[in-house]
Protein backbone atom coordinates (compact mmCIF):
# COMPACT_ATOMS: atom_id res chain seq x y z
CA UNK A 1 0.00 0.00 0.00
CA UNK A 2 1.85 3.41 -1.05
CA UNK A 3 1.40 6.80 0.51
CA UNK A 4 2.87 10.33 -0.23
CA UNK A 5 2.54 13.08 2.07
CA UNK A 6 2.77 16.54 0.83
CA UNK A 7 2.05 20.26 2.19
CA UNK A 8 0.55 23.16 0.78
CA UNK A 9 3.52 25.83 0.94
CA UNK A 10 1.08 28.13 -1.52
CA UNK A 11 -1.82 27.70 -3.09
CA UNK A 12 0.21 27.07 -5.91
CA UNK A 13 2.60 24.60 -4.68
CA UNK A 14 3.22 22.26 -2.89
CA UNK A 15 6.00 20.16 -1.05
CA UNK A 16 7.29 16.47 -0.68
CA UNK A 17 7.13 15.44 2.95
CA UNK A 18 7.48 11.59 2.80
CA UNK A 19 6.76 9.02 -0.07
CA UNK A 20 6.95 5.20 0.39
CA UNK A 21 4.90 1.87 0.56
CA UNK A 22 3.89 -0.22 3.78
CA UNK A 23 5.81 -3.10 2.96
CA UNK A 24 2.75 -5.95 3.45
CA UNK A 25 4.23 -9.05 1.79
CA UNK A 26 6.19 -10.36 4.53
CA UNK A 27 3.05 -10.85 6.65
CA UNK A 28 0.96 -14.03 5.96
CA UNK A 29 -2.05 -13.55 8.39
CA UNK A 30 -4.54 -11.20 5.97
CA UNK A 31 -5.69 -9.37 9.70
CA UNK A 32 -2.00 -8.53 10.55
CA UNK A 33 -1.52 -6.76 7.48
CA UNK A 34 -4.73 -4.66 8.44
CA UNK A 35 -3.54 -4.02 11.58
CA UNK A 36 -0.13 -2.98 10.31
CA UNK A 37 -2.10 -0.48 8.20
CA UNK A 38 -3.45 0.93 10.78
CA UNK A 39 -0.51 1.60 13.01
CA UNK A 40 1.76 2.83 9.94
CA UNK A 41 -0.98 4.94 8.78
CA UNK A 42 -1.69 6.52 12.26
CA UNK A 43 1.78 6.94 12.99
CA UNK A 44 2.24 8.86 9.48
CA UNK A 45 -0.60 10.93 10.42
CA UNK A 46 1.20 11.61 13.82
CA UNK A 47 4.12 12.22 13.03
CA UNK A 48 3.86 14.75 9.95
CA UNK A 49 0.55 16.45 11.29
CA UNK A 50 -1.38 14.99 8.26
CA UNK A 51 -4.84 17.03 8.44
CA UNK A 52 -6.64 15.28 5.34
CA UNK A 53 -6.46 12.18 3.84
CA UNK A 54 -7.10 11.66 0.33
CA UNK A 55 -7.36 7.81 -0.98
CA UNK A 56 -8.17 6.04 -4.32
CA UNK A 57 -12.02 4.85 -4.56
CA UNK A 58 -12.21 1.15 -4.79
CA UNK A 59 -12.63 0.32 -8.56
CA UNK A 60 -14.35 -2.94 -10.68
CA UNK A 61 -11.93 -5.99 -11.29
CA UNK A 62 -12.68 -8.92 -12.14
CA UNK A 63 -11.17 -11.16 -9.10
CA UNK A 64 -13.74 -10.55 -6.31
CA UNK A 65 -10.83 -11.59 -3.61
CA UNK A 66 -8.45 -8.77 -4.83
CA UNK A 67 -11.36 -6.24 -4.72
CA UNK A 68 -12.40 -7.80 -1.12
CA UNK A 69 -8.38 -7.62 0.19
CA UNK A 70 -8.26 -4.14 -1.45
CA UNK A 71 -11.58 -2.31 -0.09
CA UNK A 72 -10.41 -3.44 3.24
CA UNK A 73 -7.05 -2.20 3.32
CA UNK A 74 -8.76 0.91 2.05
CA UNK A 75 -11.50 0.80 5.31
CA UNK A 76 -8.63 0.22 7.30
CA UNK A 77 -6.61 3.32 6.06
CA UNK A 78 -9.88 5.59 6.28
CA UNK A 79 -10.58 3.69 10.32
CA UNK A 80 -7.10 5.22 10.84
CA UNK A 81 -7.59 8.70 9.64
CA UNK A 82 -11.18 8.91 11.49
CA UNK A 83 -9.49 7.44 14.27
CA UNK A 84 -7.46 11.43 13.85
CA UNK A 85 -10.41 13.32 13.19
CA UNK A 86 -9.36 13.67 9.62
CA UNK A 87 -11.25 15.06 6.58
CA UNK A 88 -11.32 12.39 3.90
CA UNK A 89 -11.44 12.97 0.02
CA UNK A 90 -11.92 9.97 -2.41
CA UNK A 91 -10.94 10.12 -5.91
CA UNK A 92 -11.34 7.77 -9.28
CA UNK A 93 -8.44 6.36 -10.33
CA UNK A 94 -9.19 8.02 -13.79
CA UNK A 95 -9.56 10.89 -12.02
CA UNK A 96 -6.15 11.03 -10.55
CA UNK A 97 -4.35 10.24 -13.50
CA UNK A 98 -6.00 12.94 -15.39
CA UNK A 99 -5.07 15.73 -12.42
CA UNK A 100 -1.45 14.51 -12.76
CA UNK A 101 -1.07 13.34 -16.42
CA UNK A 102 -4.05 15.21 -18.25
CA UNK A 103 -5.10 11.98 -19.44
CA UNK A 104 -7.38 9.69 -17.73
CA UNK A 105 -5.93 6.47 -19.20
CA UNK A 106 -2.36 7.26 -18.47
CA UNK A 107 0.14 4.16 -17.27
CA UNK A 108 1.23 4.00 -13.67
CA UNK A 109 4.45 4.55 -15.33
CA UNK A 110 3.39 8.01 -16.90
CA UNK A 111 2.13 9.19 -13.54
CA UNK A 112 5.25 8.37 -11.41
CA UNK A 113 7.36 9.88 -14.26
CA UNK A 114 5.46 13.17 -14.08
CA UNK A 115 5.22 12.75 -10.53
CA UNK A 116 9.09 12.24 -10.67
CA UNK A 117 9.67 15.24 -12.51
CA UNK A 118 7.16 17.97 -10.05
CA UNK A 119 9.13 17.46 -7.44
CA UNK A 120 12.59 16.72 -8.60
CA UNK A 121 12.56 13.21 -6.90
CA UNK A 122 16.44 12.03 -7.79
CA UNK A 123 15.54 8.25 -6.68
CA UNK A 124 12.37 7.15 -7.32
CA UNK A 125 10.35 3.84 -5.04
CA UNK A 126 10.39 0.57 -7.16
CA UNK A 127 7.10 -0.04 -5.77
CA UNK A 128 4.88 1.94 -7.99
CA UNK A 129 1.95 1.92 -5.46
CA UNK A 130 3.96 4.37 -3.43
CA UNK A 131 3.59 7.09 -6.60
CA UNK A 132 -0.23 6.07 -6.67
CA UNK A 133 -0.54 6.93 -2.86
CA UNK A 134 1.47 10.58 -4.05
CA UNK A 135 -0.77 10.89 -6.87
CA UNK A 136 -3.78 11.25 -5.11
CA UNK A 137 -2.59 13.76 -2.49
CA UNK A 138 -1.42 15.94 -5.76
CA UNK A 139 -4.81 15.05 -7.34
CA UNK A 140 -6.20 16.13 -4.14
CA UNK A 141 -4.10 19.75 -3.89
CA UNK A 142 -5.21 20.58 -7.37
CA UNK A 143 -8.67 20.22 -6.61
CA UNK A 144 -8.67 22.13 -3.28
CA UNK A 145 -6.57 24.84 -5.38
CA UNK A 146 -9.27 24.27 -8.10
CA UNK A 147 -12.57 24.95 -5.70
CA UNK A 148 -10.05 27.77 -3.40
CA UNK A 149 -10.14 29.84 -6.80
CA UNK A 150 -13.60 29.23 -7.96
CA UNK A 151 -14.85 30.77 -4.82
CA UNK A 152 -12.41 33.53 -4.85
CA UNK A 153 -14.38 34.21 -8.35
CA UNK A 154 -10.33 33.12 -10.04
CA UNK A 155 -11.86 31.39 -12.87
CA UNK A 156 -12.18 32.60 -16.29
CA UNK A 157 -15.08 31.84 -17.92
CA UNK A 158 -13.04 32.29 -21.17
CA UNK A 159 -9.21 32.53 -22.48
CA UNK A 160 -10.11 36.20 -23.30
CA UNK A 161 -10.55 36.30 -19.88
CA UNK A 162 -8.43 34.63 -18.72
CA UNK A 163 -5.67 36.40 -20.83
CA UNK A 164 -7.27 39.72 -19.30
CA UNK A 165 -7.16 38.44 -15.80
CA UNK A 166 -3.40 37.20 -15.95
CA UNK A 167 -1.36 38.97 -18.61
CA UNK A 168 2.14 37.98 -17.22
CA UNK A 169 1.39 34.54 -17.72
CA UNK A 170 0.92 34.67 -21.48
CA UNK A 171 3.91 34.38 -23.49
CA UNK A 172 3.81 36.33 -27.34
CA UNK A 173 6.30 35.84 -30.03
CA UNK A 174 7.72 38.79 -31.39
CA UNK A 175 8.35 38.33 -34.98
Amino acid sequence: MGYGLIRSKTSAAAELLALGAIELHKYDDHYTKLKVIFDRVTGLIDHFGVTELAIEAPFYGKNVQSMLKLGRAQGTAIAAALSRSLDIYEYAPRKIKLAITGQGNASKEQVAALLQKMFAISEMPSNLDATDGLAAAVCHFYQKKQTQDSSSGNTAKSWKEFVSNHPKRVKTSRS
